[in-house]
């Protein structure tokens, strides 16, 4: 690949985190790199080459009278070998935010253009170093909230989801072409195409695979974006127990007096993989004074907007007329019966008629029993009855998703035309139509308002 444009922006930006650290780096990338360095930066030694990708010792000046900014290591990689496959420099200083900032303004006043969020990955994109799919990934491994959630991000990196999508784009690309030599040769006797054959084609090897990657999607977002769950039940019953359980730690404060727990409590726990938000509510009960009455009320919010619903009873005692009122509110919302304290009683709740056909798992929170049995529960509930993920399915975002859906309904569209007799002219736009949807994916002929989209979830520096 050729080397960018001279005439392309100059960008820099912070590409570290906010706050104190012992390395900050501000990066920069286009083609007044190398310029931009002889310019501030001062070797320890007498003379500084500046050998592409290696490290050199000096500090940074201003250059309108020498002052030092910091002492530093910089960099200058040259392309097309770096991460936007355009010139690029970084300068490894303190982390402190003030140093930091000195550096970039001072970089700024020189005329170099302060990156956008996003944009050096764009930059990547753009100059063919990674396709749409791998750009997400990076966005993926930034955000993840568990470990599964960042080796997910890492095999769509490392192309997983990319190569799915490639073959399924390259039997397509090739179905199209035998088609499209039959609209050359209209006169010839010999049947080009073979219909039949095609239509197998079609169903084996795109509509399919298609359908595995949807079906993929539902479980993907959940381990990239996680879930709501939120613990319901009356006052005492031992919810704040219960998360401080799943937490491993002492978050909520936990008495035998009902109503301690006024408002909600939200902490994001790691179950099976899954970034959880456990959310522990107010106990619902009628006659509360005017502040837990808040709480109560935030709390059926909440409960409303959740993924799933942890319902916990008393099981040292008897299921009470008002545990069968509140768990008839939230019948309708995806659940688990919890039955708690069963170190002090395991009572048999499973007569209970409202209880029947439902998930239930017996706990004692303040013995730490039956908890991973509950964790379980909690992963195949959302997971549609798995038991563990399956490490060969990719993860597809919401855009992916969408995509896929049209794609298979593009492939539909191809299926009938063969099936009923379609010309070859109209076929052929069925299969660059499903092609296209494809295509968006891995950003082939995505617009530059879904471009904007994308790279606008990125931080600024990445």
């Amino acid at each position: 690949m050729s080397r960018p444009a001279a005439d392309t922006p100059t960008i820099a930006a912070i590409s570290t985190p906010p706050g104190a650290g012992g390395i900050g780096i501000i990066r920069i990338s286009g083609p007044q790199c190398l310029p931009l360095l002889r310019t501030i930066f001062r070797p320890h030694g007498a003379s500084c080459p500046f050998v592409s990708h290696h490290l050199y010792y000096g500090r940074i000046v201003r250059p309108a009278d020498g002052r030092i900014i910091d002492e530093v290591l910089a960099v200058y990689m040259r392309s097309p070998r770096t991460y936007t496959r355009e010139d690029v420099a970084e300068i490894h200083c303190h982390g402190s935010f003030l140093v930091l900032q000195n550096i970039l303004e001072l970089i700024l006043s020189l005329g170099i253009t302060l990156a956008h969020p996003g944009e050096f990955t764009k930059r990547a994109f753009l100059n063919g170093r990674i396709d749409l799919t791998k750009a997400e990934a990076v966005i993926d491994i930034l955000s993840a909230k568990t470990r599964k959630g960042v080796d997910l991000a890492q095999e769509q990196l490392a192309g997983a989801l990319f190569s799915r999508i490639d073959s399924i784009r390259n039997e397509l690309v090739q179905i199209r072409a035998a088609v499209e030599v039959a609209l050359d040769f209209p006169d010839e006797d010999v049947e080009i195409v073979n219909r039949e054959q095609v239509l197998d084609q079609i169903r084996k090897n795109v509509e399919r695979p298609l359908r595995d990657l949807l079906r993929s999607a539902d479980d993907g977002r959940i381990f990239r974006e996680g879930i709501s769950v939120v613990i319901v039940g009356l006052p005492n019953v031992g919810k704040s127990s219960l998360l401080n359980t799943l937490l491993r730690e002492e978050r909520a404060l936990v008495t035998a007096i009902p109503g301690t727990t006024r408002d909600t409590i939200e902490e994001v726990v790691d179950i099976e993989g899954i970034p959880v938000r456990l959310v522990d509510t107010a106990g619902i009960r009628e006659h509360a004074d005017e502040v837990e009455a808040l709480g109560i009320e935030r709390a059926r919010t909440l409960i409303n907007l959740a993924d799933l619903i942890l319902f916990m009873v008393d099981g040292s005692q008897k299921i009470t007329g008002a545990d069968l009122d509140l768990l008839q509110t939230i019948i309708h919302k995806p659940l688990i019966i919890v039955i708690n304290k069963i170190d002090i009683r395991d009572d048999d709740c499973g007569e209970v008629e409202m209880f029947k056909d439902k998930v239930v798992v017996k706990v004692s929170a303040k013995k730490q029993i039956g908890v991973t049995e509950l964790r379980k529960a909690i992963f195949r509930m959302v997971t549609t009855g798995k038991e563990q993920w399956q490490e060969d399915a990719c993860a597809p975002n919401i855009r992916h998703k969408d995509a896929l859906v049209r794609a298979v309904r593009a492939c539909r569209l191809v299926e009938d035309g063969l099936h009923n007799g379609l010309t070859n002219d109209l076929l052929a736009v069925d299969l660059q139509g499903c092609l296209d949807q494809l295509n968006e994916i891995v950003g082939e002929t995505t617009t530059e308002d879904v471009l904007d989209a994308v790279f606008s979830r990125f931080c600024i520096g990445k």
